[in-house]
């Protein structure tokens, strides 16, 4: 998942983005490691605060644009 390579380009810590979205640092973590996969709403909520699209988000896009 690219939400390290986000994640740091914002210069956002896992601490900040964990507080913004409510969830716990270590979950943040274990996603950039790939230890962990984000569940759904999870997933709509990392693409909604990068504003970009969840194939982006997947490696599934080199396209970051959310076409809503």
């Amino acid at each position: 998942m690219r939400l390290k390579e986000l994640r740091k380009s914002r210069n956002i810590t896992q601490q900040r983005l964990a507080i913004e979205l409510n969830l716990n640092q270590n979950s943040i973590s274990r996603y950039e490691s790939g230890e962990r996969e984000a569940d759904y709403q999870t997933l709509i909520a990392l693409a909604d605060y990068f504003n970009v699209s969840i194939d982006y988000l997947l490696e599934r896009t080199d396209n970051p644009v959310f076409y809503r």
